[in-house]
């Protein structure tokens, strides 16, 4: 019965999106060409919002917890475990204080109206997975743009997707660079729940009257600490906290 329901319900939402994505991008190119960085942010915050709205469409709710612990005026790194594109629009919007920008999959960088202009020109970088010396190369460039202009890298240590929230390995390597390149760092672990749920039927129809949760972890300082060390103790910060 749910999934029934769900099919009329996610055909509005993807008319809510196509229309916000559409309308914005326009808005973001006049925001940066004529404006300049800060227009640009708070025209991306602006999507973001209602980017999160358009899904309480589906009945998706969400919930932050520990947002007060996030440091401000820092490079901050942030660790978390992926299960679906509304990770991403979440993170995006109740972060935003932060100045939030993505290490994403170089496919997402051409066709998306407003999402790849925003990858291409808001200071987050595009990697592409078969080559790990571009991937490489592109972290560093961010790490070292957080460090220089106190924002925010998100990273998601697992690679692909949870398709059913049960968590994967982290992989240490784009961790470990950021931590080089951004010695002053925070290193913020951010657990996501429910996300998944969102397309636990595949694109269409989504699923429906969902509560996502964004967990807030302490923050560890990068310089202080071993990178084995925050290595595991960012993993099992938000692995133990991951609901499946």
């Amino acid at each position: 019965m749910q999934k029934i329901i769900s099919y009329p319900l996610s055909a509005i939402y993807y008319i809510l999106l196509g229309s916000t994505l559409a309308i914005f991008h326009p808005i973001q190119w006049i925001c940066l060409n004529l404006f300049g960085y800060t227009a640009h942010k708070k025209s991306v915050d602006v999507l973001c919002f209602f980017l999160t709205l358009n899904t309480y469409v589906l009945g998706t709710r969400y919930k932050v917890r520990n947002l007060d612990k996030l440091p401000e005026n820092v490079p901050l790194i942030i660790a978390a475990n992926h299960q679906s594109f509304y990770d991403i629009t979440a993170i995006s919007w109740f972060l935003r204080k932060v100045h939030i920008k993505f290490i994403s999959k170089i496919e997402l960088g051409k066709g998306i109206p407003s999402i790849s202009y925003n990858l291409n020109h808001g200071g987050s970088v595009l990697i592409n997975r078969k080559d790990p010396k571009q991937s490489l190369t592109e972290i560093r460039k961010i790490a070292e743009y957080i460090e220089k202009n106190k924002r925010t890298a998100v990273i998601f240590p697992e690679g692909t997707r949870s398709k059913d929230g049960a968590p994967k390995p982290f992989a240490e390597s784009g961790l470990k660079i950021l931590c080089k390149y951004a010695p002053s760092a925070y290193m913020v672990p951010v657990t996501i729940n429910n996300s998944w749920k969102m397309t636990r039927w595949g694109s269409f129809p989504l699923g429906i009257g969902n509560k996502i949760e964004l967990i807030v972890h302490d923050p560890i300082v990068v310089k202080d600490t071993s990178f084995p060390d925050l290595f595991k103790q960012t993993e099992q910060a938000v692995v133990n906290h991951i609901k499946y």
